[in-house]
């Protein structure tokens, strides 16, 4: 097997927690032959999608904050149909490089290459938009970009939740409640004089216990969430703000979310998802660079990185030979 990352730069991955790093490790043990290239290394040349990318092999690091784990060799031309799977694990925030990055990816796949998660994926699916087409599984929501509204929800809902649409690890987030003295300051600021679309959405008391990570792979539900727990005095369980993560069997309700969703994320070619779900409530559907799969492995005894590593190899074996 010949795999592409399309990743942000190696030497700053955080090993000993990073998803990307577990999955290239998993395929390295596998004797799969990979390669590494940033999405601005994308191009078009002579009508094909190609990357500039580097064969890597990986070395004996000191430790987990070892950055020097990995021995590349010198860049060439690859055309992106030339892999058994390119798989795109570029962090948000999902600008207009990304979304350039997206219909190059969308190009390729009409030339043949086999592109995990699909750009036509990744366009669709806004990670916060997305819970809108399973409203059976969301709390009260409201998208706006009128600060009128989110007031007229606040007064409705008493405690509240407002996010941007583009953000990640938890930046922009805020609560508010009625009493709330900061409360047009932070309108001002997130939606820029009503001229910025930001979601609402009741506050849910039970993220004390944690915001759940819940991954779907290749249609499979991963029996473990990552409850990431909120720091005291925090909103946030992202690990990005300092949220605490522990995995947990699936409850009912975390599988009944899950399991409706699993064919529908297939359908729409997203081989991995990370569903955000607080208490029974679907919050956020992940589909760019979702995470936790170190933490539930090391935690459990679901090698998280193994499964993916066989839905990529089941992929390519429907798909068969590259081009």
């Amino acid at each position: 097997m010949k795999i592409l990352f399309i990743a942000d730069p190696m030497a700053g991955f955080k090993t000993y927690k990073d998803t990307t790093y577990a999955m290239m490790r998993e395929m390295a043990a596998r004797g799969w032959t990979l390669f590494h290239t940033l999405a601005s290394q994308l191009s078009v040349q002579q009508e094909y999608v190609v990357a500039e990318a580097s064969e890597f092999g990986f070395t004996e690091a000191r430790d987990d904050h070892d950055h020097c784990w990995f021995s590349p060799l010198s860049q060439q031309q690859y055309r992106l149909n030339s892999f058994d799977a390119v798989i795109m694990r570029t962090d948000p925030p999902f600008d207009m490089q990304y979304l350039y990055a997206t219909q190059l990816l969308t190009l390729a796949a009409k030339q043949g290459a086999r592109v995990y998660n699909s750009g036509q994926a990744m366009r669709d699916f806004n990670e916060k938009l997305a819970i809108l087409d399973f409203t059976e599984f969301t709390a009260p929501t409201l998208v706006t970009t009128r600060a009128a509204d989110v007031r007229a929800f606040l007064h409705d809902y008493h405690d509240i939740i407002i996010k941007p649409l583009d953000g990640m690890g938890g930046m922009g987030i805020f609560r508010l409640q009625q009493n709330d003295p900061n409360i047009s300051s932070i309108l001002e600021m997130l939606m820029r004089l009503d001229s910025r679309t930001i979601m609402v959405q009741r506050y849910i008391p039970e993220i004390v216990h944690g915001d759940k990570r819940i991954l779907i792979i290749g249609g499979r539900v991963v029996p473990y969430a990552l409850a990431r727990i909120p720091q005291q005095g925090e909103t946030r369980g992202n690990l990005a703000a300092g949220g605490h993560g522990v995995a947990q069997p699936l409850s009912e309700r975390d599988r009944q979310i899950a399991e409706t969703l699993a064919p529908e994320l297939v359908r729409r070619g997203i081989l991995l998802a990370g569903l955000d779900v607080i208490g029974d409530y679907l919050t956020e559907i992940n589909v760019t660079s979702p995470t936790g799969f170190q933490e539930i492995s090391k935690q459990t005894d679901c090698d998280v990185a193994a499964i993916f590593a066989d839905a990529v190899e089941e992929a390519a074996r429907l798909y068969g030979s590259p081009l």
